[in-house]
């Protein structure tokens, strides 16, 4: 798989791009999970909140179930204990919900400001680099060492514009069926070059 292009310009481009982008997605990794962990500091409250009621209920039933054992009177007395210890389990009950509802906020607004411009980003950047892969890779798969570049003179003939085509020979498809070696190599680098691949070295007459 070629992943890079052989030319130096396009190849630094390539390395830059996949960098930038690449800090791009740490950076909002790393703001989702300040946003997250700034919105899980709105659960403390509710969770304190919770542990408090829920050490008061503690108490308050083992008051309650100490004041029962008093004879005749033990059920009358220990009754306002229960009472607000249900009370205090309401409360304890209410907090933990509070922080369920912050955990969830947390998660999805910490995962939400992350992945919509990582994905805005990746939805343009990596269709263009795996365009370019795919296309490198079958491409560098007809290149050998020898001087056989029809195919990308050809792809040159059919998808270059006339003005480069123009610069290259007046008449670039009869100089190409006529196997001109000159003609052929220069329209075969167009379509490389746009492909990102180098051309086989000259082989020495």
């Amino acid at each position: 798989m070629k992943i890079y292009a052989d030319t130096a310009g396009r190849r630094t481009r390539q390395l830059v791009g996949d960098l930038l982008v690449l800090g791009w997605f740490l950076t909002w990794v790393w703001v989702g999970m300040a946003v997250h962990d700034g919105t899980m500091a709105l659960a403390e409250p509710g969770r304190q909140t919770a542990e408090s009621a829920s050490g008061i209920a503690s108490g308050l039933r083992d008051a309650g179930g100490r004041l029962d054992d008093i004879p005749l009177v033990g059920d009358e007395v220990a009754d306002p204990f229960d009472r607000a210890a249900a009370a205090s389990d309401d409360l304890a009950g209410a907090g933990r919900s509070t922080v369920s509802a912050v955990e969830r906020l947390a998660f999805w607004l910490g995962l939400s400001l992350a992945a919509i411009p990582i994905l805005v980003v990746a939805a343009f950047y990596l269709p263009l680099r795996w365009r370019f892969v795919r296309e490198a890779t079958a491409g560098a798969r007809f290149i050998d060492s020898g001087y056989d570049l029809d195919l990308f003179a050809l792809r040159a003939l059919a998808r270059q514009p006339m003005h480069v085509l123009g610069r290259i020979s007046d008449d670039p498809a009869g100089a190409w069926r006529r196997n001109e070696p000159e003609v052929v190599r220069r329209l075969a680098e167009l379509e490389l070059r746009d492909t990102g691949l180098r051309p086989p070295q000259r082989t020495a007459p």
